[in-house]
């Protein structure tokens, strides 16, 4: 059967670690991938925000670029316009010749200056015609033709190449009252390198010094407008849905793709100017950082594999290794615990202590014997619980087995004590001590002695009362006729008195022997149920008066107040002879106390008390005896009707008492008796 124990045991505990492993795995596991999804949704969301704020920052600095060469240009035109007209009104004056120009030029710091008469030929110019064997990409009638033609007085040509040779220049033209075209222009040159400066390719250049960002690029449908970075060739927006959609929904988006060979997180904003659709604007962002999440999250994974392949293996090693351990301390416990509970459960009060006193168990019979908990009294020392003054020393004595009284909570307890002593695994010597009360047993033994030595006097008293009865009688009889036929010649007044005397101590020794066989012979018991607080107050209101007179105080402690079986009339007639007992010699200021309790074994404890003068111990042996009394005026016959009662109810009465302490008398009593009728 142990064995059963064990092996089942054994399985559910490892079972139990290799759950616990698994769980703990499962959980490193776990928290590594979550960590590895956690990481990257958070980079995917830091990326998403360092794409959007890029892209924004870029389409706001190339909408204020823009705006800034649109501005350019007009103060460029503006003052080519200013310088024209300064020019259109000294020619009109025909103050202009080509020293003029070339001097105006070169003051206004203007490039060239042309003047056409309305059929297109060059008429003035501030500059020699240094390009005669180069062909010219425009001709001036066809550039200047709605000048000539009357259609605009005014005409901004802006940024064009040069008519020839390279470069491009920045012309505007207005026209004389003679329909002639004063053509002004500037080199562009620096015009263009600010744009390049300033401009869109710039700040993509810029962009691709940060670390991280893989390529930049404005696209439109036809191709790349604008990139930096290593970037050939790009996805065309109408071969992408995605892009497609970007562009027509003018909106930041973003996405996982591929950029040559590696995978790149790309995000893509359409970039408008002016309410006109230029072109998508599109950002590459590396993956490494999230590579480098993954193989550092892979690692650990690793890591956490090896040294759980560890945990594991030494766990299993000492699984194995503790495994006839484990057995034998699993037998150990069991053989522990079965003693325990024997320890525990026993009838008789075990308690072990140390060679000095100090207290290493106490069982439940012990503490119901001691009326104190094990865990106030373990680790105390022995001659806390019991008084060295009235138990002896326990510790130090040296004996088997003795019978001793001694007091606890004021109550004294019949006591067998047994002791013996064990060397423990330390060298230590160990001192145990088997308690049996004797208290109850004693009293019963007691009672049993009154019983029968009433049982006795009781039949005594029945043979003798008959065996007197009669012949009274007889004699009362005779007396009685004396006393009324008999006449004698002297003295007739003494003779009546004497016939009178005899015949009323015949009667008085007749009453006596009816007396005797009340006794002898009880009425029998008519038990009802019944509320033993009523019969408290009942009490109590009788003797209120008397109390109140003699000024004594009545204490009554009513820890249990539930419903008896008794004969309400005779324990009354209990309660009333222990009262008046202690009535008659208690003085002022005095003090009866009542306390009613139930035990755990169904049974009804009366505990009875005074501050009276006390029992001395001679008489204290004789206090039941019939017809035993110290009062002058007692009969002697009280107690006994009491303990007669108490044995009726199958009851155990008993009482303790030393001269000038007062005397404790205990009644115990079952709840309820047996209905029939009793009469021992």
């Amino acid at each position: 059967m142990i064995n059963k124990v064990l092996g089942k045991t054994r399985f559910i505990k490892a079972s139990h670690l290799i759950f616990l492993f698994v769980v703990l795995a499962i959980l490193m596991f776990s928290s590594a991938l979550i960590e590895l999804h956690q990481s990257r949704k958070e980079l995917i969301d830091l990326m998403i925000e360092q794409a959007h704020t890029l892209s924004e920052t870029v389409l706001i600095q190339s909408k204020n670029n823009l705006k800034t060469n649109l501005l350019i240009e007009d103060i460029i035109e503006e003052r080519l316009l200013n310088n024209a007209s300064v020019i259109k009104s000294y020619y009109e004056r025909g103050w202009v010749n080509n020293q003029f120009l070339e001097k105006f030029a070169r003051e206004n710091h203007i490039f060239r200056i042309n003047i056409f008469n309305s059929v297109g030929d060059k008429v003035f110019s501030s500059h020699k015609n240094i390009h005669d064997d180069v062909p010219s990409s425009r001709a001036p009638e066809n550039l200047l033709n709605p000048i000539f033609e009357g259609i605009s007085d005014t005409l901004i040509l802006g940024l064009k190449t040069a008519r020839r040779g390279e470069g491009f220049r920045f012309a505007v033209a207005i026209a004389a009252l003679d329909r002639s075209a004063i053509l002004v222009n500037i080199d562009a040159a620096e015009l263009l390198n600010f744009r390049r400066e300033i401009g869109f390719g710039s700040i993509l250049r810029k962009m691709i010094l940060n670390s991280g960002i893989l390529y930049t690029a404005l696209q439109d449908t036809s191709g790349i407008l604008a990139a930096s970075g290593n970037v050939q060739e790009l996805e065309r927006i109408q071969s992408s849905d995605f892009l497609t959609s970007a562009l027509e929904d003018s909106a930041f988006d973003f996405r996982i793709t591929k950029f040559d060979t590696i995978r790149v997180f790309e995000a893509v904003h359409a970039f408008s100017f002016e309410d006109e659709l230029i072109g998508l604007f599109r950002i590459g962002l590396s993956m490494e950082p999230l590579q480098a999440i993954n193989s550092r999250i892979y690692r650990r994974i690793v890591v956490i594999s090896i040294i759980l392949f560890i945990i594991g293996f030494i766990l299993i090693t000492l699984l194995l290794i503790r495994q006839n351990l484990e057995i034998s301390k699993k037998q150990y416990q069991i053989v522990e615990t079965y003693s325990q509970n024997i320890l525990q459960n026993v009838s008789d009060g075990i308690i072990v202590f140390n060679m000095v006193g100090n207290i290493s168990l106490f069982n439940k019979s012990a503490e119901r014997l001691c009326e104190v908990t094990a865990d106030k009294i373990i680790g105390r020392n022995l001659k806390e619980l019991f008084n060295p003054e009235t138990c002896g020393d326990l510790v130090k004595s040296n004996f088997t087995m003795l019978e001793k009284d001694c007091t606890f909570n004021n109550q004294v307890k019949n006591l067998l004590i047994s002791k013996s002593k064990y060397l423990n695994e330390n060298d230590e010597w160990i001192n145990i001590l088997v308690i049996r009360d004797l208290t109850d047993r004693k009293r019963l033994e007691t009672q049993i002695h009154r019983r029968e030595r009433l049982s006795a006097l009781g039949e005594l008293a029945s043979g003798v009362a008959h065996e007197i009865r009669n012949p009274l009688n007889a004699i009362g009889t005779i007396i009685q006729q004396l006393d009324r036929d008999f006449k004698p010649k002297q003295l007739d007044r003494e003779y009546h008195q004497l016939t009178q005397l005899v015949y009323h101590e015949v009667r008085r020794i007749n009453q006596t022997v009816e007396e005797f066989l009340r006794f002898a012979r009880p009425a029998p018991l008519n038990p009802e149920e019944f509320q033993i607080e009523q019969l408290i107050d009942d009490i109590k209101k009788q003797y209120q008066s008397l109390l109140q007179e003699k000024a004594i105080s009545f204490n009554i402690d009513m820890k249990w107040r539930g419903i008896v079986k008794w004969d309400r009339e005779k324990m009354k007639q209990v309660l009333v002879n222990l009262i008046q007992n202690s009535l008659d010699v208690l003085g002022h200021n005095d003090s009866i106390n009542l306390t009613i309790t139930k035990t755990e074994s169904s049974s009804v404890k009366i505990y009875f008390s005074d501050n009276g003068p006390g029992i001395s111990s001679e008489n204290l042996k004789k206090i039941f005896n019939l017809y035993f009394t110290t009062k002058t005026q007692g009969t002697g016959i009280g107690l006994s009707i009491v303990q007669r009662i108490v044995d009726q109810h199958e009851g155990v009465i008993s009482v303790e008492s030393q001269p000038g302490k007062g005397a404790d008398f205990y009644i115990k009593l079952p709840v309820a008796i047996q209905n029939k009728k009793y009469s021992n």
